[in-house]
């Protein structure tokens, strides 16, 4: 029986917040200086999201799945996540951390579910900055031309999407100022060149591209069977289907790549000059813009060439070649290359700052999180993160990622979900300047929308992500379940000296 109560021990909501506050552990980690606005937020939230989702999801699914109603597919991947945005908001405004949801989880539901989370959150960020990193190369390939050995899909070694990981991990070890000061540049050239397809787009839409909205239901060119096709219809026996209902279902649960990372807000709790009221305004700011766009320039892609003749590769740059417009088609491709960047660069600050929450709690090796004298940053664990993404980004294929990005989502959002709900009832009086409306009723709904969408995704998809939480129950029960700050008694010593991390 203690060893089961050991997996589920549970971090005092109070001493995290004593310990973001004192700053100190012994001499290896230290609070983290306080230097984001909710605008910041909003830049670092609009980075990592609007990036291959829209710049390439688009035409994948509207042309496979959906057809012009992948609009709806949006809509659907933006109700969700908005669910999960108003959980994340209530726990991040209250317990400001830089563990984000695996600290949620850790004050909650216990530690072994904290460590799987955590283990996700590795896996949804190191995979999404991979992927984006192999939709860098291609769309800088197809801009400028370059050699197809190297950039792009078709290569064996993506150099290209190395090299982008490699130089943008430099930059989140130098510093946050740094990171905000070149995702908020790259923000908005993204953003303005969103605002352009739109309003230069809907010029050349055409009604007749617009008409079936939603394509009837048929069998797939290219059938799925077995571990291939989406875990609902692999259960319940259902022939497989491209369009329909079944369709926009199967679109929304892949688009919902498009949407993943905007938790990633939520890592820079403890970097927050006023938590309280900035992390709502962060999170559910990033996604009211971002879900608006993302409609827009759905409708209007759709709008301007039929659904079967969109690109896959890169629709909307395509889709302005097809109605004589190549220039802009051109200036499109090269603020994705921008827009892809800042993705990458939030994806790898917020791996950095997990580690640094799991070091500080005694689940991997302290040395391992220990702060940088000179940069003030998690320098260690961010260029070993980075390692890691340069690996994935130079081998595996840009659509066996993308998948297992959403399943990563999509878990997360499930668990902070639960614990909103465990976390009133549990410590009803813990101070909530943002609380969650309808509890227990909208987390539950949220969770639920959530595994709804999982269910949507690959069989295979699900084994893959079955294997890595495997390797992290290995892992944690080696090593995490041992050394932790629970199972040791270590305390964190307030008064002592340390780095900022800035």
């Amino acid at each position: 029986m203690s060893g089961i109560r050991d997996l589920v021990r549970t971090k005092d909501v109070d001493t995290v917040i004593r310990q973001n506050e004192d700053g100190s552990d012994g001499g290896h980690h230290a609070r983290l200086s306080k230097r984001l606005t909710a605008w910041d937020l909003m830049g670092f939230g609009i980075g990592i999201v609007i990036g291959t989702g829209i710049f390439t999801l688009t035409g994948v699914e509207a042309k496979n799945h959906a057809g012009p109603a992948v609009v709806i597919s949006f809509a659907i991947a933006g109700f969700v996540s908005l669910l999960a945005a108003l959980c994340y908001a209530e726990l991040a405004a209250a317990v400001p951390t830089a563990g984000s949801s695996y600290t949620y989880a850790y004050t909650t539901i216990g530690e072994v579910f904290a460590w799987i989370i955590a283990w996700d959150l590795i896996l949804e960020f190191a995979l999404g900055a991979a992927v984006v990193s192999r939709g860098w190369s291609g769309y800088l390939q197809d801009a400028f031309d370059l050699p197809t050995s190297v950039f792009g899909e078709t290569s064996s070694i993506n150099l290209g999407a190395v090299a982008i990981a490699l130089v943008l991990g430099i930059v989140a070890a130098v510093g946050i100022r740094e990171s905000k000061l070149v995702t908020n540049a790259l923000v908005v050239i993204k953003v303005s060149i969103c605002v352009f397809v739109i309003v230069a787009g809907v010029f050349f839409v055409k009604a007749a591209n617009y008409k079936p909205f939603v394509p009837p239901s048929q069998t797939p060119e290219e059938k799925t069977s077995g571990l291939t096709q989406p875990l609902w219809q692999y259960v319940s026996g259902v022939d497989p289907a491209a369009y329909g209902f079944a369709g926009v279902l199967v679109a929304a649960a892949v688009v919902f790549f498009a949407y993943s990372g905007f938790e990633a807000v939520a890592n820079l709790g403890e970097e927050t000059k006023d938590p309280a009221k900035d992390m709502p305004r962060g999170l559910i700011g990033t996604l009211a813009i971002c879900t608006v766009l993302y409609l827009l320039v759905c409708l209007v892609i759709t709008g301007m060439v039929k659904y079967t003749d969109l690109s896959e590769g890169a629709p909307i740059s395509n889709a302005f070649d097809r109605v004589g417009m190549s220039w802009a088609g051109v200036l499109i491709g090269i603020a994705a290359v921008a827009g892809l960047s800042s993705v990458i660069l939030v994806d790898i600050v917020a791996m950095g700052r997990i580690g640094f929450a799991l070091c500080r709690d005694g689940l991997l090796p302290p040395s391992v999180g220990k702060v940088h004298e000179r940069f003030h940053t998690p320098l260690r664990i961010t260029l070993a993160t980075t390692a890691v993404v340069c690996l994935l980004a130079a081998f595996v294929k840009l659509k066996t990622l993308a998948e297992m990005v959403s399943i990563g989502t999509l878990f997360a959002f499930v668990v902070v979900s639960i614990a909103v709900a465990v976390l009133r009832r549990t410590n009803p009086r813990m101070e909530r300047p943002f609380r969650t409306p309808q509890v227990p009723l909208l987390p539950i709904v949220s969770a639920l929308c959530c595994v709804g969408l999982m269910a949507s995704l690959a069989v295979e998809t699900w084994l893959r992500f079955l294997a890595w939480l495997v390797v992290g129950l290995v892992v944690y029960g080696f090593y995490g379940r041992k050394h932790s700050r629970l199972a040791t008694g270590e305390r964190p010593v307030p008064g002592v000296e340390d780095a900022q991390v800035r």
